[in-house]
């Protein structure tokens, strides 16, 4: 009897299909484990420098990661304290929004009427309901829940994770000897993700910060949950710091009107362009960018997936993906078709192939 592997490339690509259809399957079943584990591991690798900067001032390994570890949670505490009381304020004012969109919006229909167009006042409302818009924000920070409800778990995960690390290396080296060498490709994976992602935290905390207090300084309630907003999101390239803007936008607006509506965007604007055309590429050397139609596909996949967890996290998993993809001569092209338009512009002015540092 003819073996599987043997038959005709449709049999092969059904094959896969099927694969993956089992894989991504077994994946939504899996959420409750897999999303903490994806959370802690990222974690850990965020934390991974500071734990080799304090072992590098002769800080023994189990203090280095204590401290660390305490420095992540206190930030996390924070957050979720913080965020947790101006969520509750914040749907005590959808109704009090509502009536200040009624009043806004009421000058406007007379004015589209003036001009003899017909336009249903409530559809009006609906298209630019402060409710949806804020209730989408408020159903992607719960669906950090699932991160809250395990945080016991990613705090142990995290803590292994970054004591196993700091003498990894030295038990591979024993274990295999000279014949160790391929483990090289996966550390230069690593280092990459590594420093792919602590940049993009900084340049996220930057992000989130800036845009707190621009929002706050224009009077705009609840700063922080759109300053959180913003540092979440700023994961997300090009789509990221649009969907950050939204809301903020519209409840100044609400609040006092088009100008300050305005003035709320171009702060986005001006943040974005500051951080993600300057700071960004010049911190990593490059555009680690992705082309805007696989972040979207990654965002919808993984929000299908695994919910608004998912979509946090989609695009740091499709990076790593693209990261491991171009540490390699066999797969650099797959990693060439997810890059972004201006990535690629700059790889061909350059004459060097595309490869993660």
């Amino acid at each position: 009897m003819q073996s599987f592997s043997s038959q005709t490339p449709a049999g092969r690509f059904l094959l896969t299909v099927a694969a993956f259809v089992i894989v991504v399957a077994g994946m939504r079943a899996a959420e409750p484990i897999l999303v903490p584990l994806l959370f802690a591991g990222f974690l850990a690798i965020i934390s991974t420098s500071p734990v080799f900067w304090l072992r590098q001032k002769k800080i023994p390994a189990p203090l280095a990661v204590f401290l660390v570890v305490m420095g992540v949670l206190s930030v996390g505490i924070g957050f979720v304290l913080i965020i947790g009381t101006s969520l509750d304020d914040f749907s005590d004012s959808i109704p009090r929004y509502q009536v200040l969109l009624t009043q806004k919006i009421a000058p406007i229909h007379q004015g589209i009427e003036g001009l003899g167009f017909q336009l249903n006042e409530d559809v009006l409302l609906k298209s630019i309901d402060p409710g949806a818009s804020m209730k989408f924000v408020a159903k992607l920070l719960s669906g950090l829940g699932i991160i809250i409800t395990n945080s016991f778990l990613i705090f142990l995960t995290v803590v292994f994770i970054l004591l196993e690390a700091s003498n990894f290396q030295q038990k591979i080296r024993i274990a295999f000897g000279d014949q160790g060498h391929p483990f090289a490709q996966y550390h230069k994976i690593a280092n990459a993700i590594n420093h792919y992602l602590a940049i993009k935290t900084v340049v996220s905390l930057g992000t989130g910060v800036l845009v707190a207090i621009w929002v706050g300084a224009l009077g705009v309630d609840f700063p922080v949950i759109w300053g959180l907003f913003a540092f979440l999101l700023n994961y997300i390239p090009n789509l990221g710091s649009i969907i950050a803007a939204v809301p903020p936008t519209l409840l100044g607006f609400i609040q006092f009107g088009i100008g300050r509506a305005l003035l709320v965007a171009a702060g986005f604007v001006v943040v974005n362009m500051l951080f993600g055309n300057v700071v960004e590429p010049k911190l990593m050397g490059r555009t680690l960018g992705l082309s805007t139609l696989v972040v979207f596909i990654s965002l919808v996949f993984w929000g299908w997936v695994w919910g608004p967890a998912g979509m946090l996290l989609s695009v740091p998993l499709t990076m790593v993906v693209k990261i491991a993809l171009e540490s390699s001569q066999s797969t650099q092209w797959l990693g060439i078709l997810l890059d972004s338009e201006s990535s690629v512009v700059k790889a061909a002015k350059s004459s060097q192939p595309i490869s993660s540092k």
